[in-house]
């Protein structure tokens, strides 16, 4: 799954629903919130969470919220008040710590729980057995990190991650978002540091190589860029880079990299096979910084009318042609490029 966040800070809004209807109709399909809101008027927060629930559900996307005993109790509920809590109209529940297990059991045979992943030990896990829980329910999620350099170590986060799933959890973790970011340090909200500031996309596609089950942007909004370039990856597999060139030949096809992965370069397929460059003289041959886009040249033969983008610094070759870069952002997706990668280029 992937999903995304909504907070209820302000009121429902046009704006908010359209930004619903728009992620979902880019393949997001769950939607995080949080209650855990101490500066709102308790009936503030059940009327932007009951409005934020229906627009949810009327665009078939599922709604996680971040609970507490405390938060709940400010809505006049309590932890052990299931068919309260299912009132709520929630999919299921992100639950703090500090809550016993035996709470925990009884709810997950109501709806979904998120346990944190972090601190989910094999002494609770006994618990939840022992307490008859509904394991099937529950999964295990990561915190996000608003401070700076407190990220999760990728290293750990792997570890974990391996032994959570060999006990059969799902597990999710957060990326942060490129537009609007939450305060109030507006630094971004991953679970991993190496991920605060990456472009989201990137930061998505090195999660599900590390076999997180479910990604969710923490922050309150992605730019209509990035949710461009989830649509495209989502529903048809494509990444679309964005890129500076002033070569349109490259714009008006989908490209695709080769079976073999080259260790420097990725060479994509269409180039060579179908013609689509004629001979290409010898221009432009400059130096190719990591992200350079290439276009063999007559001096290199067979190899002529062959596209590349380069994984590393090469030097300058009189038989290669620069034709254009990868956008310094969008950088990291180079490293996302395996065999048979459908790849768009678009004008940043």
């Amino acid at each position: 799954m992937i999903g995304f966040s909504c907070y209820l800070n302000d009121s429902a809004t046009e704006q908010q629903a359209a930004y619903l209807k728009q992620m979902q109709q880019a393949g997001f399909t769950g939607v995080f919130t949080s209650l855990q809101l101490s500066e709102a008027k308790p009936e503030i927060i059940r009327q932007r969470l009951d409005q934020l629930v229906a627009n949810c559900h009327q665009l078939g996307l599922t709604i996680m919220a971040d609970v507490s005993a405390a938060s709940l109790q400010r809505l006049g509920i309590a932890l052990h008040d299931g068919k309260a809590i299912q009132a709520l109209g929630l999919d299921g529940l992100r639950i703090d710590d500090g809550i016993d297990m035996t709470t925990v059991a009884a709810l997950s045979h109501t709806m979904a729980i998120a346990l944190n992943a972090s601190t989910l030990s094999a002494c609770m896990i006994d618990q939840l057995a022992n307490a008859k829980a509904n394991l099937r329910h529950i999964e295990a999620w990561h915190n996000f990190y608003p401070r700076p350099e407190t990220g999760l170590d990728p290293a750990w986060f792997a570890q974990k991650n391996k032994w959570l799933h060999a006990l059969g959890f799902k597990t999710m973790a957060f990326i942060s978002g490129d537009a609007q970011q939450r305060g109030p340090l507006f630094a971004g909200l991953p679970t991993l540091e190496a991920h605060r500031g990456l472009l989201p996309l990137a930061a998505y596609l090195e999660l599900r190589q590390l076999a997180i089950d479910h990604v969710y942007v923490g922050d309150p909004q992605l730019s209509p860029r990035s949710i461009a370039a989830f649509q495209a990856y989502v529903h048809d597999q494509v990444l679309l880079i964005q890129v500076q060139t002033d070569d349109e030949r490259l714009l008006h096809l989908t490209w695709h990299s080769r079976p073999d992965i080259a260790q420097k370069v990725v060479r994509l397929a269409e180039a060579r096979l179908e013609h689509i460059f004629a001979t290409p003289q010898p221009a432009q041959t400059d130096p190719r910084p990591r992200g350079s886009i290439t276009l063999d040249n007559s001096a290199y033969g067979c190899y002529a009318g062959e596209l590349q983008l380069t994984r590393c610094d090469l030097p300058a070759d009189p038989r290669v042609n620069v034709i254009g870069k990868i956008e310094p952002s969008n950088l990291p997706l180079l490293d996302q490029i395996g065999p048979h990668q459908a790849i768009r280029f678009k004008i940043s």
